[in-house]
């Protein structure tokens, strides 16, 4: 049987309120309240001190492109940048080729899966090729093992099909995933709408294609009662609709992502790709909406919203160069400085929005360190200081803002299902 012995550790586990100083025992891959003394004498033991332990991070909202773009990303380096970055539990969108509406394609991505270092969890499409005109089979999907319904970065752009969605989706129990964006006020936007992208010549995205489809969701919701989760949430005003929607007790959810956090629309000026995603970068007033969302609940985790692409295909004209960056081994230390140095956060707080609180949202096995539960931990050292290289990193990407950017905060070992997967740097 295999055993560890985690010592002398910060322990923060959110779901039990624990915040001590003490020790983590693992058998059998669970967490167990005590090892006996035979126990001990044969466990594997990490000494923990001065490091803070708590449950696997957890994060809703990635892209492994595996089947078919396999040249940005496959489930196998997906996971493994995972493991490093300290999550141990992910959620995959299903904007691959093919894209993830039949019961076949979440089979193959389950197989594959299996032999992921993390635990790694399959979404399906609400409408047939993520076209936005016909419903895909949900109850054969979720009989597939799919743990939500999203269109990803194709949102549903028809009122009465949404609908439709929700309802279906409440019937099998699942939610939908939505990014929120009206297509008829985006086409060919590249960054925020407003001086900056008057300034710098390109075309503007405005905030209300943001909110136009978060008080559709909303107003959906209440209506059917469905739970609909609101990704990557950029607008103030949007923040402030999520607001309301929680206060009347409707059934929505909302994420926040480390770079919209983090940077603005003020980081377009060296018309630098990496700066370019979708949702865009908005205004310093959005950014701190956003941080008092995520302070007083409106939102309700963090996701990364990890998103490779191959160099050649950022290293081109900003106006023709995807969306998107990679996050999942910079999360950790972002979160870290933005919110507990520089917004005065408590740590179990930020601990909370990327454990338990994210995995409360699809009801997944994960985010706590309760004896009984999966043995999934994320050890770090809150103060290490360290450069992020992304040509050393696990990702097979390298479409990151932070490369070559000293961080704070470092996770030193990954365990998943009671298995160290990553120490000092390196997958074991």
């Amino acid at each position: 049987m295999s055993l560890l012995w985690i010592k002398n550790g910060r322990v923060i586990d959110p779901a039990s309120q624990r915040d001590k100083v003490g020790d983590v025992f693992i058998a059998a891959g669970k967490f167990v309240k005590s090892l006996t003394a035979a126990q001990k004498k044969s466990a594997q033991i990490i000494d923990a001190k001065g490091l803070v332990v708590c449950p696997g991070l957890v994060d809703i909202h990635v892209h492994f492109r595996e089947p078919g773009q396999t040249h940005k990303e496959t489930i196998l380096t997906g996971s493994q940048a995972a493991a490093a970055g300290g999550f141990t539990t992910v959620v995959c969108m299903p904007n691959t080729s093919p894209v993830v509406d039949n019961a076949g394609t979440v089979a193959l991505i389950k197989s594959l899966a299996a032999a992921a270092p993390v635990h790694v969890y399959p979404t399906g499409c609400i409408t047939v090729g993520m076209k936005g005109q016909s419903l895909a089979p949900h109850g054969s999907l979720q009989k597939a093992g799919i743990v939500a319904l999203t269109d990803d970065g194709l949102c549903v752009q028809s009122n009465e099909l949404m609908h439709r969605a929700v309802e279906y989706a409440k019937m099998f129990d699942l939610t939908i995933l939505d990014h929120c964006q009206d297509d008829s006020m985006t086409d060919k936007a590249v960054m925020n709408e407003g001086v900056m992208s008057t300034r710098l010549g390109l075309k503007g995205w405005p905030h209300a294609a943001e909110d136009i489809i978060v008080a559709r969701n909303i107003i959906l919701s209440k209506y059917t009662g469905a739970h609909i989760h609101m990704q990557h949430v950029t607008s103030a005003h949007s923040v402030e609709l999520m607001r309301r929607a929680k206060k009347d007790g409707i059934n929505v959810t909302a994420e926040a992502t480390p770079h919209h956090i983090a940077l603005t629309e003020q980081a377009l000026g060296t018309y630098d790709t990496n700066f370019k995603m979708n949702p865009p970068l908005r205004t310093e007033a959005d950014r701190r909406a956003i941080i008092a969302g995520l302070r007083d609940g409106t939102l309700d985790c963090i996701g990364t919203d990890h998103a490779p692409h191959a160099p050649e295909e950022k290293d081109r004209e900003f106006d023709y160069a995807p969306n998107g960056i990679i996050g999942l081994e910079t999360a950790l230390p972002v979160c870290l400085d933005v919110l507990v140095k520089k917004n005065k956060f408590k740590l179990p707080h930020v601990i909370d929005l990327m454990t338990r609180k994210a995995a409360n949202i699809l009801k997944l096995p994960a985010g706590t360190l309760t004896p009984g539960a999966v043995a999934d931990v994320c050890i770090f050292d809150p103060a290490e200081t360290w450069i992020y290289d992304t040509y050393a990193a696990f990702s097979k990407s390298i479409n990151s803002p932070w490369n070559k950017q000293k961080l704070t905060g470092r996770v030193k070992t990954t365990i998943v299902s009671g298995k160290i997967v990553y120490q000092n740097g390196k997958m074991v």
